[in-house]
C-alpha cells in the first residue's frame, strides 16, 4: 500500500504569518502606553524579527538558485520556521506572559518545537540514520534556545524588572527550549520511518 502525499502548504501561509507578525510589532512598537509592552525591547523586535523570519526562506534562495533545477519552494517548512514569532507577539499582545502563570513555560516548549521542526524538514534529506536527525535537530534547538536567552538578557532583562527572578528562568527556557527541539526531531524520525524521506524539496 502507497503511502499518501502529506497536504502541501501554500505559498501565502508564511506570508500572512510575517504580515500579522509586523503588525502587531508595530502596534507594540509605535503605540505608547501600553504596560504589557513596556520594557519587552519591541522597537528593536520590530527589526529583528522580521529579519530572523526572513533567514530561512533567504538562505533556501540562495541555495535555490544554484541548483540547475530548483525545487518548488518548503512552504510549510517556512511556516513553522516562523510561526514562533507570531505566537511570542501575539502572546504578548493578548497579556498572556502576565495573565498565565504556565503561558511562558508552555511557549518555549512549543515555540522551539514548531522552530526544529521547520528547521528539521529542510535538514532531514541530509541526515542519516535516525539517530543522527535526533541529536542534530535537538542539538540545534538547545544552541538556538541559548542564543535566545542571551538575546533577551541583552535587550531587556538586564536593565529591566525581571533581573531577580532571570536566572531560575533562564535555565528552565533553555530546558524547555532543548525538549522541545528533542519533540520535533522524535517526530520527524518516526515521521520519516513510516512514510520514507520527507519531501522537503517539493513544497509541503
Amino acid at each position: 500500500m502507497l503511502a499518501t502525499a502529506p497536504p502541501r502548504c501554500p505559498g501565502w501561509v508564511p506570508g500572512l504569518v510575517l504580515a500579522a507578525t509586523v503588525a502587531q510589532l508595530g502596534m507594540a512598537a509605535l503605540a505608547p502606553g501600553i504596560d504589557r509592552f513596556d520594557g519587552k525591547a519591541f522597537g528593536a523586535r520590530l527589526v529583528a524579527y522580521p529579519l530572523l523570519m526572513l533567514v530561512v526562506p533567504t538562505w533556501w534562495w540562495l541555495r535555490a538558485r544554484r541548483a540547475p533545477a530548483p525545487a518548488a519552494p518548503p512552504w510549510g517548512a517556512f511556516t513553522l520556521v516562523m510561526l514562533p514569532f507570531l505566537v511570542d507577539v501575539t502572546g504578548n499582545s493578548l497579556d498572556l506572559y502576565d495573565a498565565v502563570a504556565w503561558w511562558d513555560d508552555v511557549n518555549h516548549f512549543a515555540n522551539w518545537a514548531l522552530l526544529c521542526g521547520g528547521l528539521g524538514l529542510l535538514l532531514a534529506p541530509r541526515l542519516s540514520p535516525a539517530w543522527v536527525l535526533v541529536v542534530a535537530v535537538t542539538g540545534l534547538g538547545a544552541v538556538l534556545a541559548i542564543g535566545w536567552e542571551v538575546g533577551e538578557w541583552v535587550s531587556f532583562i538586564r536593565n529591566g524588572t525581571e533581573l531577580d527572578t532571570a536566572y531560575e528562568d533562564t535555565l528552565g527556557d533553555e530546558v524547555l527550549g532543548t525538549l522541545g527541539g528533542l519533540a520535533a526531531a522524535l517526530v520527524l524520525a518516526v515521521t520519516r520511518a513510516r512514510r520514507g524521506p520527507l519531501p522537503t524539496g517539493h513544497g509541503e
